[in-house]
């Protein structure tokens, strides 16, 4: 519209400028009447008939050079549409409603359709991506698209045609909505991007996991045989994608394949996993590999770096599976088996001795488990806070809500005097932080869910004891991290690493009591998850004072909690004849309704023929679910489809807006998807 005005301006301008001119002339003539009257006569007549000629002039040209502007506009208008006709673009016309108006040449080649024939389909029958909310946004809209065997990048512009030829005119509801659309072909070009990616290099990684334990199993003459085996067994599987393999250490592999044959390996679901657990010469141990690869980078040393990150991934969650990191993003193939559980503590030693030194240099401890602390993270907790006061330190539990979970284990401390600033809440240790102090977090690795995430960012010195196994959410800014997901338990990591101080942190009883209770409850009293060094972290807290029987009665069960457990065995299913759902309505006047679902699943899971049990209970419109399992089903994996933890016999989720209904059927569909393809 603008531009309309500006050339109506310029045309008027032309035209009335000869008749201004004119009548200024005719002043100047008028003026110099009175000097020269014979001349000044003279200039009035011939100014007078200028003037008589150019207004004649200007009332016949005037329909010409509209009739000519006409046609000259109406030619333009040809010239575009026979234009947009013959345009090498698909290009189209839409009302509001996605019902198609006009289309070009292309467009009707582009869908195959006859140029003689009527559109009376919408748009959305040829190309289903394009929604009625993408054809109501205003301004423009690009997406890619998919049509026959070619790639398009479409762009959408909606527009006003009342605003186009009526000025000053607001859009309002019923006006003419005109929507124009252009396809271009982007086929050629997603293929050469394809291409290059497909040509990128990515680095692999492959681990032993219990290459000591599998020697230790088996005759030494048989060493160099396996060895061999396992050799041939790895080569042979990477040559099927033209990687290159160099053998690093005796358990350590580095592999270099190119990025296209990314999508094979998945296909094959990385298959080699099962071919090692195969591998026998008389070993009593099965072999168990791990894999972490890193893609997704231009630079192939980032690739490697991906590469290393990942394999961490794998192995901090109890290795038997693969971890391919892209970019930022984590996957997690295999994993099924639980592990097998590592007999040296070559690896608790030296946590111990680097825990030691980070301690030395600090003043304050501040020690924090996941929200809603349970035995473990509070029993764990206490032993950090032991060691800490053994080191002449100033140490802090950080608990915010002391749950019937921990509340007879924390009433064993209130008799003395000893722990009387011990437990601190999130508010009070925020303000306990300085430049010396220690943040030492304990059975939990996920930032979200601890205690206290504000410190996480405040301390610079963080430390992670914890047996969950590891997922995409992890505590990044650790300065010393130990993750072993073999453990039945952080008190039984906690009582190894104690035992290895060189300055002996001496227990007393009540937290010998505390960390023997935290071991109690996670492997359910010594059936889950339990291994040598379970026992002889257990043996060790005996030795230190801890009391069996004292334990016992801490967590011995009201009459209400009991009638809770009845109700959810009998509200108990079965599914595929080896899982078993249930729910638990909790009491009102229960605080911990978690640790009832927790005790239920265990029990289920004494069904003959039960492999593992999912029980749910809702607190506050927040659905919690406890899995356990038993033989070789991993629940840690099955939890991970709805974003929850653990390892590999427990584990749980927390889910908001959502019912146990839609969570059980979304199990159900989870659960027969996973056993047909195999993953448990």
């Amino acid at each position: 519209m603008n531009e309309e005005k500006a050339l109506k301006h310029k045309l008027y301008t032309l035209i009335v400028l000869p008749i201004v001119l004119a009548l200024l002339l005719l002043f100047v003539c008028v003026t110099s009447f009175g000097i020269d009257s014979r001349e000044g006569v003279i200039g009035i007549v011939i100014i007078a008939l200028y003037l008589l000629l150019v207004v004649i002039s200007y009332f016949r040209l005037k329909p010409l050079i509209n009739s000519t502007l006409i046609n000259y506009s109406l030619e333009q208008g040809k010239i575009q549409k026979e234009l947009l006709k013959d345009l090498a673009v698909p290009y189209l016309l839409l009302d509001e409603n996605g019902k198609i108006m006009w289309a070009n040449h292309k467009f009707y080649e582009t869908i195959g359709v006859s140029e003689n024939k009527r559109f009376r389909k919408s748009i959305d029958s040829y190309f289903p991506e394009i929604t009625p909310e993408i054809l109501q946004s205003s301004g423009e809209t690009s997406m890619d698209i998919e049509y026959g065997e070619k790639c398009y990048n479409l762009m959408i512009k909606r527009t006003d045609l009342s605003n186009v030829f009526e000025e000053e005119t607001e859009e309002e509801k019923g006006d003419d909505i005109v929507v124009a659309m252009y396809l271009f072909d982007v086929t050629e070009l997603k293929h050469y991007m394809q291409e290059n990616a497909d040509q990128k290099l990515v680095a692999g990684l492959v681990y032993i996991d219990n290459y000591d334990e599998v020697m230790d199993s088996l005759e030494e003459v048989k060493h160099s045989v396996l060895t061999a085996l396992v050799d041939r067994k790895i080569n042979m599987y990477l040559a099927n994608i033209d990687a290159i393999t160099k053998k690093l250490e005796n358990d350590k592999y580095l592999f270099v394949f190119r990025q296209k044959f990314m999508q094979t390996l998945k296909d094959d679901k990385f298959s080699l996993l099962d071919d090692a657990k195969n591998i026998n010469v008389g070993n009593e141990i099965r072999i168990t590999l791990s894999m972490g690869i890193g893609a997704g980078s231009d630079s192939f040393n980032e690739s490697y770096e991906n590469a290393r990150v990942a394999i961490g991934l794998a192995l901090g969650r109890g290795g038997d599976q693969v971890a391919v990191k892209y970019g930022e993003q984590v996957s997690y193939f295999g994993g099924k088996s639980a592990g097998t559980e590592k007999t040296t503590r070559v690896k608790a030693r030296v946590k111990a001795h680097a825990f030691e030194e980070l301690l030395e240099n600090k003043e304050k401890v501040i020690i924090m488990g996941h929200k809603r602390p349970d035995a473990d993270a509070f029993g764990s907790a206490v032993g950090i806070y032991r060691l800490a006061v053994t080191l002449g330190k100033k140490a802090y539990i950080v608990i915010n809500e002391v749950t019937s979970a921990i509340k007879p284990v924390i009433n064993s401390f209130k008799g003395s005097n000893i722990y009387g600033d011990m437990i601190v809440t999130s508010e009070q240790a925020i303000h306990l932080v300085d430049a010396n102090t220690l943040l030492a977090v304990v059975d939990v690795n996920r930032p979200s869910i601890t205690e206290c995430e504000e410190l996480l960012s405040m301390v610079n010195t963080v430390v992670v004891f914890d047996h969950h196994r590891q997922s995409n959410e992890v505590i990044s800014n650790a300065t010393l991290s130990y993750i072993e997901p073999f453990a039945s338990s952080a008190c039984e990591m906690v009582a190894e690493i104690l035992q290895y101080i060189n300055e002996k942190p001496k227990i007393r009883p009540v937290e010998a009591d505390a960390m023997y209770a935290g071991i109690l409850i996670d492997t359910d009293n010594f059936l889950t998850k339990t291994g040598v060094r379970t026992f002889e972290a257990a043996s060790y807290l005996r030795k230190c004072g801890a009391d069996v029987t004292r334990v016992r009665k801490m967590f011995r069960s009201n009459l209400s909690e009991l009638k809770e457990r009845a109700q959810g065995i009998n509200n108990a299913e079965t599914y595929m004849d080896i899982f078993a759902l249930s729910y638990v309505t909790p009491d009102d006047a229960s605080d911990a309704p978690t640790v009832v679902a927790a005790k239920v699943a265990n029990e289920l899971l004494n069904v003959e023929g039960i492999k593992a049990s999912f029980v749910v209970t809702e607190v506050e419109g927040v659905l919690y679910v406890s899995a356990r399992s038993v033989d070789d089903v991993n629940v840690q994996v099955i939890m991970e489809k709805f974003n929850g933890g653990g390892h590999a016999n427990v584990a749980g989720v927390q889910l908001e807006g959502k019912t146990k209904e839609m969570f059980f059927m979304e199990l159900k569909e989870t659960l027969s998807r996973m056993y047909a393809e195999g993953e448990i």
